[in-house]
């Protein structure tokens, strides 16, 4: 198994790609402490990696709140013996879909500017002390091929997602001399609620139905099919692992060819 005996936290594991990553690694070997606001459903989640043979803990964090989450690593800490061997930053919101810059609110902008870069930010200010003195540890961001290139009608979505690589580039350069891997996972559509909401509000707003929206997703894609969580988590675990030993600072894009 690629993370056996290892310990990790995944932000945003209740749904999507955050609980296929979550089922991965624990699959693979590792426990898990998993966060989220929403904590019924990082329940049935964790019963999931308990059933695996796996250790899991919740804990209900907003990745925006510093207290919050210095909470989080503190209960991880705690829970696996002061040991922390992976951090995984899924938790992000979409923001306003669909919408020309001119007509996106200041306060729609700066709160996924924020939910996105700060919510990626604190978990590693929080989480880097434990792996800096162990002299190890992955970490990686789940960034986006958003940040890749432009998006037009998704000004803040993408703006953030550029954030997230700045960090991603920037800590791995800070932390390569503790022998810390800190890289960035860019998913381009993925088949999950979200992209069912993504959908239907680019339907409503052109007048076109819900599957001409995903037509012409599809149509952007090199391999002509949509990305699944399982795809997502894939690449996760191999970046956590020691596969990847020789690899940090890097945006690997997971899109079926959109960003070619």
């Amino acid at each position: 198994m690629k993370v056996e005996g290892k310990n990790a936290i995944v932000t945003g594991a209740a749904k999507g790609m955050g609980e296929a990553i979550t089922m991965t690694l624990a699959r693979e070997g590792a426990d898990i402490v998993l966060t989220a606001r929403d904590t019924d459903a990082l329940d049935k989640v964790a019963n999931k990696v308990e059933q695996r043979g796996r250790r899991a803990k919740v804990v209900a964090c907003d990745v925006c709140k510093e207290d919050e989450v210095f909470a989080l690593v503190d209960s991880a800490k705690d829970f696996f013996d002061g040991r922390i061997d992976i951090l995984v930053n899924v938790s992000g919101v979409t923001g306003p879909i669909e919408t020309p810059v001119q007509d996106i609110e200041v306060d729609d902008f700066d709160y996924v500017v924020m939910t996105n870069t700060r919510g990626t930010y604190l978990p590693i200010k929080h989480v880097v002390p434990t792996m800096i003195a162990q002299k190890s540890g992955k970490i990686v961001n789940i960034a986006g091929t958003s940040g890749l290139r432009g998006y037009p009608m998704r000004t803040a979505y993408s703006c953030s997602k550029w954030g997230v690589r700045g960090i991603t580039r920037t800590v791995a350069l800070e932390m390569g001399k503790h022998n810390v891997n800190v890289n960035a996972v860019c998913p381009g559509i993925v088949r999950t609620p979200r992209m069912d909401k993504l959908c239907k509000a680019k339907a409503k707003t052109r007048g076109w139905t819900f599957d001409q929206v995903w037509d012409e997703y599809v149509e952007d894609m090199a391999l002509k099919r949509i990305t699944e969580p399982q795809d997502i988590a894939n690449m996760v675990l191999f970046l956590a692992s020691e596969d990847a030993r020789q690899i940090t600072g890097q945006e690997i894009a997971v899109d079926g060819g959109w960003d070619v």
